[in-house]
């Protein structure tokens, strides 16, 4: 069996409301890809213990244990965390440019054969384009599934998770409560977003894991709760997450699932009210139509 990917699921960049506002050297940097110069940046010669995010977007991309001396002038990095960072020819059409994975942001440029480290590769990244935060990296999914009550307290078990949300995304209605979602108007679905270390468990784990912890074929919501609020979809904020999605979605059609999961482009996350937060941890009871089963 084989599913045409080219008109059932078009990939759609990082929407701007999911991005930060940039200062006017910021901008010419992460926007305009010009150069701070050197010696200049911030994280230049840090030594903090921590995770280095893309100041546009958030996304994690670099750990200090990764971060090196080099003596060049910016930080130096010499290794991103998994699908954090892309990599095209320059302008210059000599140097290779590194750009966020997830928004397309500018960091700077790598360099290779030079022999600073083991890995032989020299990230050089603009400090502009980076915020330091301290702790282990810490990324975000988010999945639709039905009820969030049983995704968010399946995913909050799973190990290199931190937490699980429950919340609303993928509407229109800014700021809805419960009972704006349960009106059927407002096309938001009843959502999680998970938070996760993405050097303990990747994307692709957790996706595999949100197709196996609900009906991914089921057309009009999931299990007896019926509405548009309930239906099945992965809203992805990279190019690597969605061909991910893609892939997994056609090993499962291969196998003879009829799969509804529509896939779209991340957009604002509501967090529900307090009350939907680890409800079933809080009531005592085990979820009513969400269960493990393995389909890869």
């Amino acid at each position: 069996m084989s599913i045409n990917n080219t008109q059932r699921f078009i990939y759609q960049r990082l929407d701007d409301t999911l991005r930060s506002e940039l200062s006017t050297q910021e901008a010419a940097v992460i926007i305009r890809k010009a150069t701070e110069r050197a010696f200049t940046g911030e994280y230049t010669d840090t030594t903090d213990e921590g995770t280095y995010y893309c100041r546009w977007c958030g996304s994690p991309l670099y750990t200090s244990e990764s971060k090196f001396h080099s003596g060049c002038g910016w930080p130096s990095f010499d290794q991103e965390l998994p699908s954090a960072v892309l990599r095209k020819t320059d302008a210059d059409g000599m140097r290779t440019e590194i750009l966020c994975a997830t928004c397309g942001g500018h960091l700077g440029h790598v360099f290779e054969g030079e022999r600073f480290t083991q890995t032989n590769t020299r990230h050089c990244v603009n400090s502009l384009s980076l915020v330091f935060r301290e702790g282990p990296p810490i990324a975000e999914a988010v999945f639709a599934g039905g009820c969030f009550w049983g995704v968010e307290h399946l995913f909050a078990q799973k190990e290199g998770v931190y937490s699980a949300v429950s919340g609303y995304t993928g509407g229109h209605l800014e700021n809805p409560s419960y009972q704006d979602v349960l009106t059927h108007t407002t096309g938001h679905l009843e959502a999680v977003k998970v938070y996760y270390n993405p050097l303990v468990i990747s994307y692709e784990e957790l996706a595999k894991y949100f197709f196996e912890i609900h009906d991914p074929t089921q057309t009009d919501g999931q299990g007896p709760d019926i509405g548009n609020q309930y239906l099945s979809a992965v809203f992805y904020r990279s190019r690597s997450e969605f061909d991910i999605a893609v892939h997994l979605i056609e090993i499962l059609e291969e196998k003879g699932y009829k799969i509804a999961t529509t896939l779209r482009p991340a957009a604002i996350f509501y967090t529900a009210e307090d009350y939907h937060q680890d409800y079933y941890e809080h009531k005592g009871t085990l979820p009513y139509c969400h269960a493990y089963t393995k389909r890869f």
